[in-house]
C-alpha cells in the first residue's frame, strides 16, 4: 500500500499494519480492504448527516456477526480512532493521504484509484438521505442549482476514475478523450481527488444545522425491518 505519515489523516504505521492484518482474519472475510474503508468513511462522514458509527462499522467489516467477533472488536477499536482522525483532518481542510494499493504486485506498480473511488460512491449510496435530492434535484429539465453544480464538479474525479463518466458520455452518444488527452484527464483527477473529498465534507458540514427532530424513532440501517420480513432495514424497505 502506498501511504505517507500524516498525524491527522491516519493511524501510526504500526497500527495501520495491525488493522490490515485483522482485516485478513477469516472472521472478517467479507470486510472491505483498508483503501476501501478509508474511502467509504470519507463519504460516510459527509452528506446531509453522517452515517452512524454502528452502521459504517458493520458495513466496512462485513456485517454484524463479523463486528462482534474478536478480530472485529479489535478492528472496530482501531477504526473508530481512524475515523476520528480522518474527520479531524477533513474538518480542518487537510486533504487525506490516500491509502492505495497497486494495480499489480510490485513496489513500482501504479496505484489503483478505482477501488477507492468505488467505495466512496458506495458510501454516498448508503446515506439515509440522497445527496442530490436533499439539495432539491428533480427529474425535470430545470437548471441545476449552484449547490448541485458544485457537488457535481467535486464528484467528477470519482466518476472519471471509476469509468462512470466515460460510460455516461458514450451512453449519450458523446466521444470520450483517448490517448494522451485521456491520460492527462485521469492524472488531473488523481491529483484533485484528495482535495475534492475534503471540499465535499466541508460543504456538507457547513450545511448541517441543528439536529432534525423526528416524530418517530429513527430505524437503524442494520436493525430488523419493521415490515416483518426478517431482513435488515437497509436490505428491505430502507433500500428504496
Amino acid at each position: 500500500m502506498n501511504n505517507e505519515s500524516s498525524p491527522q489523516a491516519q493511524l501510526a504505521d504500526e497500527e495501520l499494519d495491525r488493522l490490515e492484518a485483522l482485516l485478513d482474519e477469516p472472521a472478517l472475510a467479507e470486510a472491505m480492504r483498508l483503501d476501501e474503508i478509508q474511502a467509504y468513511l470519507c463519504a460516510a462522514l459527509s452528506g446531509p448527516q453522517a452515517i452512524a458509527a454502528e452502521d459504517w462499522l458493520a458495513d466496512t467489516l462485513g456485517g454484524d456477526e463479523a463486528l462482534v467477533s474478536e478480530p472485529g472488536q479489535q478492528a472496530a477499536e482501531l477504526l473508530r480512532r481512524f475515523a476520528a482522525a480522518l474527520e479531524a483532518g477533513l474538518a480542518a481542510g487537510e486533504p487525506p493521504v490516500l491509502l492505495l494499493y497497486p494495480h499489480e504486485d510490485g513496489d513500482n506498480a501504479a496505484s489503483d484509484y478505482a477501488p477507492w473511488c468505488q467505495a466512496y460512491l458506495a458510501g454516498v449510496d448508503a446515506a439515509e438521505d440522497d445527496w442530490f435530492e436533499f439539495l432539491g434535484e428533480t427529474d425535470d429539465e430545470s437548471e441545476d442549482s449552484e449547490e448541485i453544480t458544485y457537488l457535481d464538479e467535486r464528484l467528477f474525479p470519482l466518476m472519471v476514475l471509476t469509468g462512470e463518466a466515460e460510460a455516461a458520455a458514450r451512453e449519450n452518444g458523446e466521444e470520450w478523450p483517448q490517448g494522451e488527452e485521456r491520460e492527462q484527464i485521469e492524472t488531473d483527477c488523481q491529483d484533485d481527488l484528495p482535495l475534492a473529498v475534503t471540499e465535499i465534507y466541508r460543504f456538507w458540514a457547513a450545511k448541517r444545522g441543528p439536529a432534525i427532530r423526528r416524530d418517530e424513532a429513527k430505524i437503524g440501517r442494520n436493525e430488523p425491518c419493521p415490515c416483518g420480513s426478517g431482513k435488515k432495514f437497509k436490505q428491505c424497505c430502507g433500500a428504496s
